[in-house]
C-alpha cells in the first residue's frame, strides 16, 4: 500500500513537469550582428526551432546542388549540356560570339554524362574546362563562357 503511494506521488510529480504546446509564433534570436537583417524562428515543437530564412542556394542559384545525368546514346555537345544543366536553374545559357560557338560545337565527352552531387558553378565549371572564364549576368540570369586570356595566350589572336 505504502509503495503504491510513494509511485502515485512520483507520477503526480512527473506529469506537472509537462507543459502544453507551446504557440507557434516567430521569435527573433540575436545572435547576428545588429547591423544585418534579424533572424527569425519559428518553434515546430518543444525541442526543434527553425530559421525562417532562405537557404543561401536560394539567395545565390549558382549555389545550388544538382546531380544531373545526361541522356546516354546521343551524340551530345558542349551547348546541349550547359543547356540541360541549366534548364531548372532560373539561368540560360547567353548566344555569344564565334568563341562561344567553338565551346558549344565540342563533342561532351564520356565523363561528363553523370553531373554531381556538386554545386551548379562546379558543373559549369566542368563541363567548360579550365581554359574558359564563366562570367554571370545576374540580372538577366545569363551565363557565358569567355576564353581564358591568362591560361591559353592563342586565344587573344584568335579574338575579333
Amino acid at each position: 500500500m505504502r509503495l503504491s503511494v510513494v509511485c502515485l506521488l512520483f507520477v503526480f510529480a512527473l506529469g506537472g513537469c509537462a507543459s502544453g504546446p507551446e504557440p507557434s509564433l516567430p521569435q527573433v534570436i540575436a545572435t547576428q550582428p545588429l547591423t544585418t537583417e534579424p533572424t527569425w524562428v519559428e518553434r515546430q515543437s518543444r525541442y526543434t526551432l527553425v530559421e525562417l530564412t532562405p537557404d543561401l542556394a536560394q539567395q545565390d542559384l549558382l549555389l545550388q546542388v544538382i546531380d544531373v545525368r545526361l541522356p546516354n546514346g546521343l551524340s551530345l555537345t558542349m551547348g546541349d549540356a550547359l543547356r540541360y544543366v541549366l534548364r531548372h536553374s532560373g539561368y540560360r545559357l547567353c548566344e555569344g560570339g564565334p568563341e562561344m560557338q567553338s565551346l558549344f560545337e565540342l563533342p561532351l565527352p564520356a565523363a561528363h554524362f553523370q553531373l554531381g552531387p556538386m554545386v551548379l558553378r562546379s558543373a559549369l565549371l566542368t563541363l567548360a574546362g579550365s581554359r574558359w572564364t564563366l562570367q554571370v549576368d545576374d540580372r538577366a540570369r545569363q551565363v557565358c563562357f569567355t576564353p581564358d586570356l591568362a591560361v591559353d595566350p592563342e586565344a587573344r589572336h584568335e579574338a575579333p
